[in-house]
């Protein structure tokens, strides 16, 4: 028996919820499990190219261990999922019309499409959901 997709809404700019969703989306999908991940609000923002991680991320307390400590960033743990797994990421059409930014304006290799909020949930019926 195959397990149920994951979906995860990702929608907060804070470093922890971030990471949270990189390294349960990137868990899994090399566990087997296909993930789907809906980046919508401020969260969109941390994966704007061309950034560093001292200037994508804000947070608090683990947000500094993370950089301090060489913690994997999440950026790359989204595209080890991508590349070992059954994981694809969508980033929300809404959102992105309203910065006037296309997928090009997005970290590389991480983003699949560009989907609608409805379309998502539609899709997400037949799994478990959460959000972060």
């Amino acid at each position: 028996m195959s397990a149920s997709p994951l979906y995860v809404m990702l929608c907060s700019g804070d470093h922890e919820k971030i990471q949270m969703a990189a390294m349960t989306a990137s868990v899994g999908a090399v566990s087997d499990r296909p993930v789907r991940v809906f980046v919508s609000m401020d969260a969109i923002l941390a994966f704007e190219k061309g950034k560093t991680p001292e200037e994508r991320y804000k947070g608090g307390h683990f947000s500094r261990l993370f950089l301090e400590n060489n913690v994997p960033d999440a950026m790359e743990l989204f595209r080890q999922g991508k590349a070992l797994g059954d994981l694809r990421v969508y980033a929300c059409s809404l959102v992105l019309d309203l910065k006037h930014w296309e997928l090009e304006n997005l970290e590389e290799d991480i983003f699949d499409e560009r989907m609608g909020l409805t379309m998502f949930l539609s899709e997400s019926e037949d799994g478990e959901l959460i959000a972060l």
